[in-house]
């Protein structure tokens, strides 16, 4: 069997830069493990499969180890395949998912996500945490899956050097540190080793929990945010009621076929 599959940048205005998903566009679903196989096989941080159903499409991503409930970036790589490489008409996408209908929409030069708000709670301080990122956070917080951690600066956020070994012994997908920013409203960085992605480039479902937590700490619903990765990756950010908007670029890297 061959599938056409194509790579993209997302949160990215040239090549190089942002997150690098696959895309897979499918007919029906293949077997579970046939995907998580085929994510595996590609090796990137997610891989977003994708059907038809009815006027919408359903949506499901994998990392390398596990499938998940929610991924950003891929959801954006994967409406700018639809938009660019497969002739989608219109002006907005839908998407059926494990975390309900997401909406993906042209937005001037962008494409600009729709989701769910995740209002993380301040608990108690982790001990692994300071030992792995050699500091102590300002504040811990958790959300529905990730962890939130606070520091006083944007330059503590880019030294941190995790001992991915010890961020493995925690009960969560991943875990964000963030900082308010120097140019942009906050900075942010993610490692989720648990679901074998040591540290994510762009991670749009990340900003679900660090949205609602700035937009709250400088009173305002528009932020900018930067992730400060290797690669990087900037965000247009809206808090509105319980979702959250998030727009970005993306570019188009690889068009191929895999055959199974």
């Amino acid at each position: 069997m061959r599938l056409r599959i194509f790579q993209a940048d997302a949160f990215a205005a040239s090549l190089f830069k942002g997150n690098p998903a696959a895309v897979v566009p499918l007919t029906e679903w293949l077997s579970d493990d046939t995907m998580q196989q085929i994510a595996g096989e590609n090796n990137l941080s997610e891989t977003a499969f994708f059907i038809p159903e009815g006027d919408h499409f359903h949506i499901r991503w994998f990392t390398p180890k596990a499938e998940v409930k929610l991924c950003g970036h891929a959801t954006l790589a994967t409406a700018h395949v639809l938009f660019n490489e497969l002739n989608f008409r219109g002006e907005q996408i839908e998407f059926n998912s494990k975390s309900g209908i997401l909406t993906v929409k042209k937005v001037a030069e962008k494409l600009q996500l729709d989701f769910p708000a995740d209002l993380a709670q301040e608990v108690d301080p982790i001990p692994s945490f300071a030992k792995a990122f050699g500091v102590q956070a300002s504040a811990t917080f958790k959300g529905r899956t990730d962890y939130l951690l606070l520091f006083d600066s944007e330059e503590i956020i880019r030294n941190i050097a995790p001992d991915f070994q010890l961020l493995l012994e925690t009960d969560a997908r991943g875990i964000m540190v963030t900082a308010k920013g120097n140019e942009v409203d906050f900075v942010s960085r993610f490692f989720a080793p648990a679901v074998g992605v040591n540290e994510d480039p762009v991670t749009g479902s990340a900003h679900t929990t660090l949205i609602p937590f700035w937009a709250n700490r400088l009173n305002k619903t528009e932020l900018t945010a930067l992730q400060l990765s290797a690669r990087g990756g900037q965000l247009w950010c809206t808090l509105s009621g319980n979702r959250v908007l998030i727009a970005g670029k993306a570019v188009t890297y690889l068009r191929g076929e895999i055959e199974i």
